[in-house]
């Protein structure tokens, strides 16, 4: 995902709590320097797509018609979805996820019944606490042998510092996603700031962590905790490094004086790529406002530019020339998604950003899967990975074959036999891209088929090496946190907010692609992505790099993990008004959840969205 260069962070203590108001859960100007108002925190949940009234024709400006986007009905159905508003358009549905997720506000008892569950990853187990809490029986088939979890993975025991751990997967918590933080906060774990832009090290924030605070359309408000603590975020310094075209600076000095950077790729732009991104999306900017206005103008959006890939809207409608599209792709690490549609774009662009407050969970993102997964022992059936799917009108049965190896490779024959389960409803939470490679029977409809089989999964790849001592942070212009841009293969580089006490050291994500980017890591060995990884940081910081590395990396390609087959979701275009609305459909007694079937994918917050929603699907069945 995208890091900006040069947005000034507001003071942590301007954000009061999440909006449905403002895009990004922050006061509205940062909205306005994110760049899309509306765009990020609202992911999908709502019912199956119905006909509804034609937007206002001057919901944004250029909308309406052409582009090879959605129809009028299409793009209401999205707008709700991403808004998560009901279908009569009454009801704020992530307020009532809350008070179902974390008030425990269950609908009545409806008969019991037996439930599959296929994966195991946050969208599966979450979906089983409330079944089970409802009363009905749950049985979760998860492939992996080795651990829970899906893309939420911890590294953990394998750094020479026995207290360093780091991030395969899911490393941040944006402030915008309130279910995923209460829930956290629900389970007892500690959370604390990211830094999405670096800070003084050793600096820390003042007063308590802050509750959890959601601000409905409707005019109510959610919280878990009091309101009005005086908790502030250290005041972020942009020391970290820009390395292109053979100039170095920092992101402050870019933020300063960004003309001569652009000059290096022959553009005359004398703003930062992030304003001059900001600019291009004005026109597909929804406005701040009442719930109705939103939808009209999220509608328009879908309806206009849904068929346009990014690369086509920046020179058709915002008319950049080649040179501003290369400083701008290489700055803001757009270069390998360009081709991509617009709309994760335009979302990317609004959620990640150092304008934004985001958490990391104290001991790993994976004490959330580990918490979750610790009440449901007994459902938990590792190591099964589904090959079959049969339903009939009375049940449904799932085959399974035993697993061996690891995530990334087979050792060979699977010690255990096949095994089946049965049940009376089913619900499959595992990738679509691993999907595929399953039987089921009878054959579901053609556009689950066609949502199945055709939706895009992007490469995303990581590779970390740990270091014997915090070098970065030395001297003057020492920083921790936040991550520096490049154009070398590495493109991004990010370092770890906090260290354990006691530990000199610390792990820093020397490399983190997507995309086409990814695929050419994807094709080395682990050896060769450290070595890399190592001569990228070297030109960065000096030779001091080596002799601080331990020689201990872990790496982690989405694309080539057996179980998960590609990073997430992201819609090439088209895609999004011809394929996601099937992603979600019911399929006789299937039912399906996980992030992909949110319009918030690669989040936890929609995988806990679509998992609240199919627990309304199959509770009253």
């Amino acid at each position: 995902m995208d890091q900006p260069l040069s947005r000034q962070p507001l003071p942590a203590d301007d954000r009061a709590g999440v909006s449905r108001r403002t895009l990004v859960g922050s006061a509205a100007g940062v909205a306005a320097m994110a760049g899309v108002t509306g765009l990020a925190h609202r992911a999908a949940a709502a019912p199956a797509p119905a006909p509804a009234a034609a937007p206002a024709a001057d919901a944004l400006p250029n909308a309406g018609g052409g582009g090879g986007g959605a129809d009028e009905a299409q793009g209401r159905d999205l707008a709700r979805k991403m808004l998560l508003v009901s279908d009569d358009e009454q009801e704020d549905l992530k307020l009532s996820y809350l008070r179902i997720l974390i008030d425990e506000k269950l609908p009545p008892r409806a008969p019991r019944k037996k439930v599959l569950i296929v994966g195991a990853g946050v969208a599966g187990m979450t979906t089983a606490h409330l079944l089970k809490q409802a009363g009905h029986e749950v049985v979760i088939i998860e492939a992996n042998g080795s651990r829970v979890g899906g893309r939420v993975k911890t590294f953990r025991g394998i750094f020479t510092d026995p207290n360093l751990h780091a991030e395969a997967g899911a490393m941040r918590l944006p402030d915008f996603h309130p279910l995923v933080l209460a829930l956290a906060d629900k389970l007892g774990l500690k959370r604390r700031l990211f830094y999405n832009a670096d800070v003084t090290p050793r600096a820390m924030p003042t007063g308590a962590v802050p509750p959890v605070v959601y601000r409905s359309f409707t005019g109510e408000t959610w919280s878990n905790g009091p309101e009005g603590g005086s908790f502030r975020a250290p005041t972020a310094n942009l020391r970290t490094k820009i390395a292109v075209n053979g100039m170095h600076t920092t992101r402050a000095s870019y933020a300063q004086s960004p003309r001569a950077v652009n000059a290096t790729f022959g553009t005359g732009l004398d703003t930062s790529t992030t304003d001059a991104v900001t600019k291009a999306f004005a026109d597909v900017t929804v406005p701040d406002g009442p719930i109705g206005d939103q939808l009209a103008a999220w509608s328009s959006v879908f309806q206009r530019y849904d068929g346009y890939s990014t690369h086509r809207y920046l020179v058709e409608k915002a008319g950049w020339d080649l040179p501003t599209i290369q400083a701008v792709g290489t700055l803001e690490n757009m270069t390998s998604r360009l081709h991509y549609s617009l709309i994760p774009t335009l979302i990317d662009h609004a959620v990640i950003s150092p304008t934004n407050r985001y958490w990391e969970l104290d001991g790993g993102t994976d004490v959330l899967t580990e918490a979750l997964a610790g009440k449901l022992r007994n459902e938990l059936r590792l190591g099964r990975r589904m090959t079959r799917l049969v339903q009939t009108d009375a049940g449904v049965r799932i085959e399974t074959t035993a697993e061996s190896g690891t995530e990334e490779s087979c050792d060979g024959a699977p010690t255990k036999p096949m095994e089946t389960f049965e049940g009376d409803y089913a619900i499959i939470t595992v990738p679509f891209s691993a999907l595929r490679f399953c039987s089921i029977e009878p054959l579901m409809s053609y556009q689950k088929r066609r949502a199945v089989n055709e939706l895009h999964y992007d490469s995303a790849t990581k590779v970390l090496l740990e270091f014997k001592t915090r070098f970065w942070e030395d001297g003057p212009n020492g920083f921790t946190g936040g991550g520096c841009v490049s154009d070398s293969a590495s493109r991004f580089t990010y370092f770890p907010s906090h260290s354990p006490d006691g530990s000199r050291g610390g792990v820093v994500l020397a490399a983190y692609t997507w995309s086409d980017d990814a695929m050419r890591w994807d094709s080395l060995t682990p050896g060769e992505r450290y070595a890399f990884a190592l001569n990228d940081m070297e030109r960065l910081f000096g030779p001091k790099v080596r002799t601080e590395f331990t020689g201990v990396g872990a790496t982690q390609s989405w694309a080539r993990a057996r179980y998960a087959l590609g990073e997430a979701v992201i819609f090439t275009p088209g895609q999004l008004h011809e394929l996601h609305p099937a992603s979600r459909t019911v399929e006789g007694r299937v039912h399906f959840a996980g992030e992909h079937t949110s319009l918030k994918p690669a989040w936890i917050e929609g995988a806990l969205e679509s998992a609240v929603r199919a627990f309304l699907e199959v509770h009253p069945r």
